[in-house]
């Protein structure tokens, strides 16, 4: 899902299918789709943490 939602910022490896990060850092224009991204993991697997807020986005792990 993530490689979908966030295509700028999360890419899908040829060989396993895993994600691959490709900007810990993305650009503001990025921000919106990274959380978005973050909050469908069917995985939980993904954080993003709004620097300038702290504020946290996708699913808290249990």
């Amino acid at each position: 899902m993530c490689a979908l939602t966030a295509p700028t910022v999360f890419d899908q490896g040829d060989e396993d299918g895993r994600v691959v990060l490709l900007h810990t850092e993305p650009a503001s224009a990025h921000h919106a789709a990274a959380h978005q991204a973050a909050d469908l993991c069917p995985a939980a697997a993904i954080t993003a943490i709004d620097t300038t807020t702290r504020q946290q986005a996708g699913k808290p792990h249990a």
